[in-house]
């Protein structure tokens, strides 16, 4: 098992954990997916944390880290798209990916990191293994609809 960020070269991987995660919403594919996901690994404070084995990648999360004001002017995280694909789920993966997002984080002085998951009881013990607390805060969402065809 090997854990590290993403490079351009996953970017096949990518596109099938993301599909994994997004059910029957779209996911951005061939040259388009491409430009954004190139985009993602550029952007400067963000990174895409994945899992190897097997010569692919079976697991992932993207951490932000956001410059920020408040705290000393020491930066937030914020944790998205973290998904395993099932074949690979209860094996420690998602953990190790989620560890090593974790320690770079704190490596960068980040005060605080935050993530949204879903109801599921699973979800949200998973993550309070990890040490996040659900109860601190209140998360809210706004969703922009998407264009009917």
């Amino acid at each position: 098992m090997l854990y590290r960020t993403l490079c351009p070269d996953d970017f096949d991987d990518a596109v099938t954990l993301y599909r994994e995660l997004s059910g029957t919403r779209p996911v951005a594919d061939g040259e388009f997916g491409r430009d954004i996901f190139q985009q993602i690994l550029t952007r400067d404070g963000t990174a895409i944390h994945g899992a190897e084995t097997d010569g692919r990648i079976v697991s992932m999360a993207t951490l932000h880290l956001m410059p920020n004001m408040t705290y000393g002017g020491r930066p937030y995280a914020l944790v998205e798209n973290v998904v395993t694909l099932k074949a690979y789920q209860g094996q420690g993966m998602g953990r190790g990916v989620m560890n090593a997002l974790i320690e770079a984080a704190w490596a960068a002085d980040a005060y605080k990191i935050m993530l949204l998951t879903g109801r599921r009881a699973e979800a949200r013990g998973f993550y309070e293994k990890l040490g996040f607390d659900g109860n601190e805060k209140h998360g809210m969402i706004l969703r922009k609809a998407l264009p009917t065809e």
